[in-house]
């Protein structure tokens, strides 16, 4: 398909010519959305980084490279002394200017990335022994440290967060939510909101994000309603040896052409997708990038069971398909019981939910009980009593304490789900190979979700930990250099948030700190060789 029409070739990328610099008005009136006949060696545009996926990870990664750099504030003293005598030492100097991996020595906190860590520890000191202390970190708007990139989501800023179940409550303190050089207190008291606890719901960290990328002049690099069909790879070489030879000195490697000339190699990556117009049409794009982040997090596919039957139209995966159904009042009056599957914070968020409604429930999970790794026992009972009613009831409701099915609850630890059946039957299989088969009303399947990386090469398979498996936040994370977020398997391929492992909040802006840092760095050699003379492109300087 052809579109030719002005607002079309300029709706993607319609603010960069100004944003840019009139210098670059003519090739970014070639680029922005392209026609699919476009060939790759056309001279067009190459940016240097693009971000995939608008959630906090996404404006995090904006925001650092906008430019904004974290310094050791003034009068902050740091609880931790060999940390704080690192800091003092380079007060000078912007994090992002300093060794992440020198300073990141020694630290412990809940994440495995040392770097989301100390990130971590500068904006929050001493979060996890209960301590509200201040970041004792101060933000600059350092303009010359820009560098060009855009953020592509499916909805505003903000992400996942906008879809959520708006009903409970956020598993972080409101705090921990928030992302650099704007305080959620700020915010809500900017919108005269009365805080009646300091965990919050979905809905209003969604209107905070989606706020933040404004107030913080970000929202020119973001662009809604975009959809990515593929990243792939530009300039292959013929074997993998070429390829890692390439990847180890893209900025600079020449390839060899069929007349014997030489041609600098300008392209990394080549994306596509659509952007859904108004209308509701869908016009395609084409990017050349650099550098491409993922940051897409892992709501996009729920975790199934992959069991007989469960694609029966009373077998749901979500949340709010749950609470859709409960709104219209399909289980007003039955007799039966809600199945839920699961023993993470989403099936206890479903019991809650149940359970408030006058609706009885059969809980069904794997584990046991006593497991340690149940997110029940990393939650203190002070801050989060509901969720240790739930664990409290999952203990003591069991149906070996009682044969029968009581009233409101009952939990059937030590148990798989191996069918469902037609009439609203399920066959469930206790450790011991025991079978059971129980009636509902609706089942709800909540054992997570993962990723869905369709557009890469493999589907991302090959760029995880275990290689050629599905990328999974617990089980296979991307693998990632843990100082630069930068995949180990793919050059010029970034990663941050709940694909290399980060799902809280407070722990994916260390990945933004490592990219924004990694990039700093590359940037500024690539400078050095155009001034030298040694090298050059068409990316944006």
């Amino acid at each position: 398909r052809s579109y030719s029409g002005p607002e079309t070739e300029g709706q993607l990328l319609n603010s960069f010519v100004q944003y840019f610099g009139d210098s670059l008005a003519r090739k970014i009136k070639r680029m922005p959305l392209i026609e699919e006949t476009v060939l790759p060696g056309d001279s067009l545009l190459t940016l240097p980084v693009v971000v995939i996926g608008n959630g906090p990870s996404g404006i995090c990664l904006s925001y650092l490279l906008s430019g904004y750099r974290p310094y050791l504030s003034p009068e902050a003293i740091h609880p931790n002394p060999i940390l704080h005598t690192k800091l003092e030492a380079a007060r000078h100097l912007s994090i992002v200017d300093q060794d992440l991996e020198y300073l990141s020595e020694g630290l412990e906190g809940r994440s495995s990335n040392p770097v989301a860590v100390l990130f971590d520890t500068l904006l929050h000191p001493d979060a996890d022994f209960g301590y509200d202390y201040p970041p004792v970190l101060h933000w600059k708007l350092e303009q010359h440290h820009y560098i060009p990139h855009i953020v592509l989501g499916k909805g505003p800023p903000g992400g996942a967060w906008h879809s959520m179940e708006g009903s409970m409550l956020t598993i972080s303190f409101g705090d921990w939510m928030e992302l650099p050089g704007l305080t959620f207190k700020e915010w809500a008291a900017s919108k005269r909101r009365n805080r009646k606890s300091d965990r919050v719901m979905p809905e209003e960290i969604a209107c905070y994000y989606k706020h933040y990328v404004k107030v913080m002049g970000l929202q020119k690099n973001f662009r809604d309603n975009v959809y990515i069909t593929s990243v792939s790879r530009l300039y292959r070489g013929k074997d993998d040896e070429d390829r890692r030879e390439l990847n180890e000195n893209i900025s600079t490697q020449h390839l060899e052409m069929e007349d014997g000339q030489k041609s600098l190699i300008k392209r990394n990556w080549e994306v596509r997708g659509y952007q859904r117009a108004a209308d509701g049409s869908h016009v395609p794009f084409c990017l050349f990038a650099e550098n491409v982040a993922l940051a897409t997090g892992t709501f996009d596919s729920p975790g199934r069971l992959q069991v007989e039957g469960e694609d029966f139209p009373f077998v749901l995966h979500s949340m709010s398909d749950f609470g859709a159904a409960i709104s219209k009042g399909k289980l007003r009056g039955k007799a039966d019981p809600v199945l839920i599957v699961g023993a993470g914070l989403t099936a206890a968020d479903a019991v809650l939910c149940a359970y408030n409604n006058n609706i009885p429930v059969i809980h069904v999970f794997r584990r046991r009980v006593t497991d340690t790794s149940l997110i029940f026992k990393q939650l203190p009972k002070k801050l989060y009593p509901e969720y240790h009613k739930v664990y409290h009831m999952m203990c003591t409701q069991s149906h070996t304490v009682d044969s029968n099915l009581h009233s409101a609850y009952t939990s059937f630890p030590e148990h798989n789900v191996l069918s469902f059946k037609p009439e609203m039957k399920c066959v469930l299989q206790s450790a011991s190979g025991l079978k059971k088969i129980l009636k509902f009303s609706v089942a709800l399947v909540l054992i997570g979700s993962h990723p869905n990386l369709f557009f890469l090469k493999d589907q991302g398979h090959s760029i995880g930990h275990h290689s050629n498996q599905p990328i999974t936040c617990k089980g296979n994370p991307i693998e990632i250099d843990p100082y630069t977020y930068e995949c180990t398997k793919e050059a010029n391929l970034f990663a941050l948030g709940p694909l290399v492992g980060d799902n809280f909040v407070r722990f994916l802006k260390g990945g933004a700190l490592g990219i924004a840092r990694c990039l700093a760095i590359r940037q500024k050699k690539k400078h050095e060789l155009i001034e030298s003379g040694d090298g050059g492109g068409d990316g944006v300087p």
